[in-house]
């Protein structure tokens, strides 16, 4: 056990330096770590992307508090545009991690690689959507939370990856566009991490300290070290190279993937 939570807290170290460092979801580095070490604990090999996913989603719980409250001090998150949003968010997360539960590893692994081959794309293109209209109403807020919420569920991110391009796409400033996004992924993870756990209540062969689909001790190692580390990463990324490091860190994306998507074939 303790060696295990000592990889755990290693897992969260490189999470929090890179999601401070680059402005990377940490789970885009959670899951793909985490399925390795469950392979090296022999955790059955079809429930390694369920904890995976699972578990990272619930560590977003307790990263995402100090992010959006740091933004929200700086006036950064735009709180009519939460409002709008959260209901989408929670059902879409909701309803998208329950789902997910009952899919096989190879689908998650497949949905997960194209997810990663799209950031990593985004990272060497280094675009912004330009924008182009206004936020839509209730009814669109709630569709586009809905979808945000659905795909982060399957690939245990807090959104950002899709919810910043999209209000960019609306016309909202780039930092109010991150703050908000920031505020947005605690309602991602709390709603995922209640679906993973109500998905997998009754799943057969779950290791020791299972709470459904989150497994406890790489919860606690990745949360306590990966709020550590994120002011590390932040206080780098202003002496590094950041825009160099995100296209290393793109082919590092296409590798993890590739590895990911053989071990699949």
């Amino acid at each position: 056990m303790l060696t295990t939570l000592v990889m755990y807290c290693g897992v969260g170290a490189v999470a929090g330096v890179l999601a401070g460092l680059l402005g990377i979801g940490g789970g885009l580095v959670i899951v793909p770590m985490l399925v390795y070490v469950f392979g090296i604990q022999k955790i059955p090999y079809e429930l390694t992307m369920h904890l995976a996913l699972a578990t990272s989603m619930a560590s977003i719980m307790f990263t995402s508090v100090s992010s959006f409250m740091a933004h929200h001090r700086r006036g950064a998150v735009h709180w009519p545009v939460v409002k709008k949003i959260v209901a989408g968010i929670l059902a879409g997360t909701f309803l998208g991690s329950c789902f997910a539960s009952t899919l096989s590893t190879e689908f998650l692994k497949v949905f997960f690689v194209v997810f990663l081959y799209f950031v990593a794309t985004q990272l060497l293109m280094g675009k912004k959507p330009k924008g182009s209209r206004e936020l839509p109403g209730w009814p669109g807020m709630t569709l586009a939370g809905g979808i945000i919420g659905a795909v982060s569920s399957f690939v245990g991110i807090g959104g950002g990856t899709l919810s910043v391009p999209f209000m960019l796409w609306c016309n909202i400033k780039i930092h109010n566009a991150i703050g908000t996004s920031a505020a947005i992924g605690l309602p991602i993870a709390i709603a995922g991490t209640v679906g993973y756990v109500v998905g997998g209540w009754n799943a057969q062969e779950l290791p020791t300290y299972s709470i459904g689909f989150v497994y406890l001790p790489a919860l606690f190692g990745i949360a306590a070290v990966s709020v550590l580390t994120a002011p590390l990463g932040v206080k780098l990324a202003h002496s590094l190279p950041v825009d160099k490091l995100k296209k290393i860190f793109a082919f590092l994306l296409y590798v993890v993937g590739t590895r990911m998507l053989f071990s699949v074939l």
